[in-house]
């Protein structure tokens, strides 16, 4: 819970700045988290608060490509700037040397060499970066370089 608490005391400091596109995403983001919550109907833990935030994430960064395809970089901007926000609740990210120490070390202990194995190496790869951010596309892209 201590997510959506700081949540609340983030929207308060916001409206009091009037900021206006903070205060709407932090609004969205609350939003999120409490329609899981209610859908779950029980509280949310960590992990439950991170796959929401992933979602989030996730959706900003695509809408702001397309926006760029469109033509219309202001609303673009709006996403990559909503999509900062969402990124400053989330743990730090891995760097790419974790994910090259936790890739080597996955790869080690299942002892896979072929890429029709990824997903194995994939899955242990995530279980050593627990408690990290980890962009999936990077990290798939990264096992696949060192499989092939």
């Amino acid at each position: 819970m201590a997510l959506l608490e700081q949540l609340q005391k983030d929207m308060v400091a916001a409206m009091k700045a009037k900021a206006e596109a903070r205060l709407s995403a932090i609004r969205m983001v609350k939003s999120a988290l409490m329609r899981e919550r209610i859908d779950s109907m029980k509280e949310l833990d960590e992990a439950a608060e991170m796959k929401v935030l992933n979602s989030l994430q996730k959706q900003r960064r695509e809408a702001a490509d397309m926006f760029r395809k469109g033509g219309r970089p202001e609303q673009a901007e709006k996403e990559e700037a909503e999509l900062l926000l969402i990124e400053s609740y989330m743990p730090a990210g891995a760097t790419g040397e974790e994910m090259d120490a936790a890739i080597a070390a996955a790869i080690a202990e299942t002892g896979i060499t072929s890429a029709k194995l990824m997903g194995q190496v994939m899955s242990a790869a995530r279980a050593k970066l627990a408690g990290k951010r980890v962009d999936g596309k990077a990290l798939s892209d990264k096992v696949r370089a060192r499989l092939n």
